[in-house]
């Protein structure tokens, strides 16, 4: 869920830290098997903190640590990680934060000398996050710096949504991204491209709480040019529960 959750808190001006494991089977081969070998699980670890002191000169929004292990190697091993660390801070009163990030990661694969790196990611824009009707969303701007040999720097935008069914038994939340890069990363396989590209990611979720702890659900991922350079929308679905910590 990215940011979603702590920009909501914030909005509520609640004071809070969190903790929360996730655990998906992602149906990508059942439904297009000539881009994806298999289904894989996925494990998600999310620490989220909302501070928002309201005294001090720098006031300290809400923290993120976002890790995400996808089990695609041999016999189920580990086969990509991924991680996101996310700040928010202000020196104002309107609740209009600056937000910093870091993402990155690696991946292995069979044979190993095609393993690779998800690239080092570093952003710093705006998050505003207000109520819309019963919903809950937030919308951010960054500037991004994507580390690829030939760095790429670009606009992003983001949007989040969160919004409590049936007397909150059910949860309707995600986000969406769009952003543009480099279509030229300074390796063997971009190095004859030029100009930019759009990309787009979205992952919309569905929960549904079996008690105050556990919850079942799905996830939908969504991608444009995330994936490959192809000019089609991807989008794979997921069996999920969830357990907060």
């Amino acid at each position: 869920m990215k940011f979603l959750l702590l920009s909501v808190l914030l909005f509520l001006g609640i004071n809070v830290s969190a903790q929360s494991l996730q655990l998906h089977y992602d149906l990508r081969h059942t439904l297009d098997p000539s881009h994806n070998p298999q289904n894989f699980p996925t494990l998600y670890f999310e620490y989220f903190k909302i501070q928002d002191t309201t005294k001090s000169f720098v006031k300290l929004g809400a923290f993120l640590l976002k890790t995400q292990v996808d089990f695609t190697g041999e016999q189920s091993n580990i086969g990509q990680f991924y991680m996101q660390v996310f700040q928010q801070f202000r020196f104002w009163k309107p609740k209009i934060f600056i937000s910093i990030q870091y993402s990155g990661g690696l991946g292995i694969t069979t044979p190993r000398q095609y393993s690779y790196y998800i690239q080092n990611t570093y952003s710093i824009g705006l998050t505003y996050p207000f109520k819309l009707g019963n919903a809950f969303v937030s919308s951010g701007v960054d500037l991004k710096h994507t580390t690829f040999a030939k760095p790429s720097s670009d606009l992003s935008y983001s949007f989040y949504f969160w919004k409590g069914l049936f007397n909150y038994r059910m949860e309707f939340s995600g986000d969406f991204s769009i952003w543009t890069q480099n279509k030229n990363h300074g390796d063997n396989l971009t190095i004859g491209l030029h100009g930019k590209q759009l990309l787009f990611f979205a992952e919309p979720q569905f929960w549904y709480k079996l008690n105050k702890t556990v919850a079942a659900g799905t996830k939908i991922n969504m991608y444009y040019h995330t994936l490959t350079p192809d000019d089609i929308l991807h989008t794979y679905p997921s069996i999920a529960f969830r357990l907060k910590l």
